[in-house]
Formats: C-alpha cells, sequence, structure tokens
C-alpha cells in the first residue's frame, strides 16, 4: 500500500467523475482496512483508514464508507454475443428439455397462447433418446413457422412453415436442422431486430452485467459491431467498455477504414474500441462438429465423423496473416483438439500472437505451445458445467484433457475467462466458480486436477489488469460482500455485489 498519489494520464471524459473515497474497505490477501482515493478515472492512492495524503484536501472529496467490504478490479467478460444475450429473456426457454418431445410440447403451449412465430433458445441434444426432426415440430405447430436455436449457438431446428418462409427448405431434410454456417446466416436473419427495440434490450442487459460487478466485454456478435456499439453509447448505455470483434465478412471492410485492435472508436468517450479479427475454424461439442482427431461415436462416414474444419488451413492462414498486417489481432474459435492444434500452426506460421477462442479440447503437447506461442487461452469455464456429460460420452477418455485450465495456467499461459453469453450467463463470478470448483448442482468434481486457484481466476476476469487493486490503476472497481479468497465454491457463484464503479462513477450501487 502507498499514500503516495501518483499522476497517470486523465481517463477519457466518461470515465470523468467527482472525487471520491471509499473507506473502510478490504483489498483480498492484504491485511488491515484501507481507503481507495478515486480522481480522474483511476485510483491515485490506497492509505490506511482515515489517512489522507497530504496533496489531497478532505474537505473537497465525497467520502462513502464501506464498512469492510471487499474491492476486487472490475470484471470483464472475455467472450459474449451481447445481442442475443439481450435477446434470450424474450425467447421461449427450452433450456430444461430434456428429449425432442419435451421440446415440442414447450412449442405446443407458445402456439396455443396464440403466438403466430415461435422463436426458442436453449436446447441441448447431445443426449437426447429421441432426435429432433422436422416431423416432430410440425405436429404441433402447423403453419406456425418455429425457429429454436441450440444452446451452443451452432444449430438450429425448424418446422417446415419456417423453412418456408426463410427460404431452406432444400437445406434441411427431413431432420430440419441446420448447423454451422447455414445457422450463422439464420441466425442474422431472425436477429434484424429495430435498433432501438434493441438497443432497449441491451441497456437493460448492460444494467444487469453490472449488477454483477462487470465493467467491460468483449463481443463477438457476428455483425459490424462498431455501428451499434458507438450508436448505443451516444443513447446513454455507458456502463461497459466494449471491444469489439470483426469477423471475416467484414474484414474488407475494417481494414479500408484503417481499423486496428486497441484504437478508441471516435464518439464513444474510450468505452469502445477495436477487438480482435473473429474467424470460426470449427464446430461445437453439443452439435457434434467440434473437429477432433478421434470420431464421435455413432456417427457415420457421411456426417463429418471428426467434426468439421470449417475454415480449411491453407484459408485460414491467409487471413490470418491479412489480419495481423492490418494491425487486427486475430481471435480464433477452436473447440475441438484437432482445430486447435492447427490453429497454433496457422498462428505460428503467421508468426503473430492472439488468442483462441474456448480452447476446450487438447493434446497435452499444445498446451506448451500456447505458452511458447505466446497466445492466450480464452476460455469460458461453465461450459464445462455444462458440456460435462455429453463431453464424458462423445469425448469418452480423452476428458482429461478438456478445459485443462491448470495445466495451461502452471506452463505460464494467460487465461481469459468469459461466458460465451448466451451460451452461459453473463457473470464473471459463475466462470470463477466454475473455474475453481469444476463443480455445480451439489455434483462431484469433474477433473478436479484442472481447477485454478481463486486469485488466477480473479486474475483471468479483470480484463488484463490483475486479481489487485492498483495505485495509478483505472478506478474500474467491483465492491463485494465476501473475501473471494475464503468464499466457498457456492459463495463465490452467488456472490453479493454492493457496488461497481467504472472510471470512478458508479454503475451499480447497492450501499
Amino acid at each position: 500500500m502507498s499514500g503516495e498519489i501518483v499522476p497517470s494520464e486523465p481517463v477519457h471524459r466518461a470515465d470523468a467523475a467527482e472525487p471520491l473515497i471509499l473507506a473502510g474497505a478490504r483489498l483480498p490477501g492484504a491485511d488491515g482496512v484501507v481507503d481507495l482515493h478515486l480522481a480522474d478515472g483511476r485510483v491515485v492512492a490506497v492509505t490506511p483508514n482515515g489517512e489522507t495524503p497530504g496533496a489531497t484536501p478532505p474537505s473537497a472529496i465525497r467520502r462513502l464508507e464501506l464498512d469492510g467490504r471487499f474491492v476486487v478490479p472490475g470484471l470483464h467478460d472475455r467472450h459474449v454475443h451481447f445481442s442475443q444475450w439481450a435477446m434470450v429473456s424474450r425467447r421461449l426457454d427450452l433450456a430444461g428439455a430434456e428429449s425432442a418431445a419435451a421440446v415440442a410440447a414447450l412449442v405446443a403451449a407458445s402456439v396455443d397462447r396464440g403466438d403466430r412465430e415461435v422463436i426458442g433458445f436453449g436446447y441441448r441434444d447431445g443426449l437426447w433418446a429421441d432426435a429432433p426432426t422436422r416431423a416432430v415440430l410440425d405436429a404441433v405447430s402447423g403453419d406456425v413457422p418455429v425457429v429454436l436455436v441450440a444452446a451452443d449457438l451452432h444449430a438450429c431446428w425448424l418446422n417446415s412453415a419456417a423453412l418456408r418462409r426463410h427460404g431452406l427448405s432444400d437445406l434441411a431434410g427431413s431432420s430440419g436442422v441446420l448447423r454451422e454456417d447455414d445457422c450463422f446466416r439464420l441466425v442474422r436473419e431472425i436477429d434484424d431486430i429495430a435498433d432501438e427495440v434493441l438497443d432497449g434490450w441491451g441497456a437493460d442487459a448492460a444494467r444487469h452485467a453490472s449488477r454483477r460487478g462487470v465493467v467491460g466485454v468483449t463481443e463477438y456478435e457476428m455483425k459490424w459491431n462498431r455501428d451499434d456499439w458507438a450508436r448505443r453509447v451516444a443513447g446513454g448505455v455507458d456502463a461497459l467498455r466494449v471491444s469489439f470483434g470483426i469477423y471475416t465478412q467484414h474484414l474488407d471492410r475494417a481494414i479500408d477504414e484503417g481499423l486496428r485492435t486497441g484504437d478508441a472508436v471516435p464518439g464513444t468517450s474510450g468505452l469502445v474500441t477495436v477487438g480482435g479479427y473473429k474467424v470460426i475454424t470449427d464446430g461445437s461439442l453439443n452439435t457434434r462438429t467440434a473437429w477432433c482427431f478421434d470420431p464421435y461415436p455413432g456417427l457415420t462416414a457421411d456426417e463429418h465423423p471428426c467434426g468439421l474444419a470449417t475454415v480449411p488451413y491453407d484459408e485460414l492462414v491467409p487471413l490470418m496473416r491479412r489480419a495481423h498486417e492490418s494491425g487486427l489481432t486475430p481471435a480464433v474459435h477452436a473447440i475441438g483438439d484437432q482445430a486447435n492444434t492447427r490453429v497454433l500452426d496457422a498462428f505460428d506460421a503467421v508468426g503473430c500472437s492472439g488468442s483462441i477462442e474456448h480452447a476446450q479440447l487438447l493434446r497435452r503437447d499444445d498446451v506448451a505451445r500456447f505458452a511458447r506461442l505466446g497466445i492466450v487461452a480464452s476460455v469460458q469455464p461453465e461450459h464445462a458445467m455444462d458440456d460435462r456429460d455429453v463431453a464424458d460420452r462423445y469425448w469418452a477418455g480423452r476428458t482429461d484433457r478438456a478445459f485443462m485450465l491448470a495445466d495451461l495456467a502452471a506452463a505460464g499461459v494467460e487465461l481469459a475467462l468469459g461466458s460465451d453469453a448466451p451460451v452461459a450467463p453473463l457473470d464473471p463470478w459463475v466462470a470463477i466458480a466454475a473455474a475453481v470448483g469444476r463443480s455445480r448442482d451439489g455434483r462431484e468434481p469433474w477433473h478436479p486436477e484442472q481447477a485454478i486457484e481463486v486469485r488466477a481466476a480473479l486474475a483471468a476476469s479483470t480484463g488484463g489488469h490483475g486479481a489487485e487493486v492498483r495505485v495509478g490503476g483505472r478506478a474500474d472497481l467491483t465492491v463485494i460482500e465476501f473475501d473471494p479468497y475464503a468464499a466457498s465454491v457456492d459463495e463465490l457463484r452467488r456472490m453479493p455485489v454492493a457496488a461497481t464503479l467504472l472510471g470512478g462513477r458508479f454503475t451499480h450501487q447497492d450501499l
């Protein structure tokens, strides 16, 4: 701790806040009670409780008593699909359905209520005894179009009326299921909602995130995100820092407009910055399209038995090189072990750093390659809780290599934790709890040897700002009720958040 006031660069205007003392705070891992002095969007001093730095006139500063609550750096979710997360509560919830018949019953109830179109989200068919088919939905929906999006976002299940409406009858066959690129195109179509409506839902979602201590997200919505977020900030959605990804379909435009990773978007007061170049190289576990070295049980040679390589290596390398040479850092989706190996090969060939998004199943030799190449492992630990039974079935004998957080951390690989919302909740405390406990709902921990310590999980959840509040750092802070280093896994998962500050101004306060 230091009472010295450290001069620093002024923070952007959106962070401007009156000087503030957060008095009577505790910092996890440190002894004693302290006061945090905030000014110009920064933590300018940390002093023993009641002491004031000589250069700070006490009468000019607002003082807020925290009464011994704990303060940690503000939390970041490093992988979200924000618009889809904002839409989830407006769609038919399929998360609890354990069979195609159960989904059909939910659809039937929606049709009986008079809904003229049914859009649902959240089914997971990996362990169903009955298969999703077009006929199952047709029997309960008639001429009402039904589009159901899988929880992993890599598959959609449609009835005949929806297939006709969207001109997809020839693609889906008798199953009515679209996967990967066909699914993504449809999701973009059904997500075409009026800006003012979606921005209102987004504002609600941002407020909810703030209530969970979130100050920033990395946005991977499959659209041209810059203008959406510039418009939202101009409209008053200013509770989050947003780094937005750029997909291949927009790569030329981004390069032509001179966008570079890390640059601030004009007119957003520094809240919106250019993120990485996102490219999806394989599918997902639940859709059985994650690209693996070993085949999935039960899939035939006509059904991509080892999953799908959605971007061939000889296309991936030039795409990544072009992005890198234009100042855009690659952020590459890879879930299966073969996908991760080939993406690491591509990073090696291009000679650049970046991130692998998901990194769910790895060869042991590739853990060291992450470290050697300086590749960030951007992982969503709650997926391990959602996927453990599906992984035990389809990755049988290999799950000791799934979600290898401990091995990656031990190798010196930088971890970045996120949710992939709406696949998992936009709540870093959920991710932290899953990373630390490898358990949920009272079950035995799943491969507990890959659990990491709370300090490491917290550090991987603050957008690169570490686990400790630091003098001179941004006044992006989360005030919590429990000591995270002493909390149980269940307490971490439901961690009460008393306040969230972005650049020293409150975006959530319950004190």
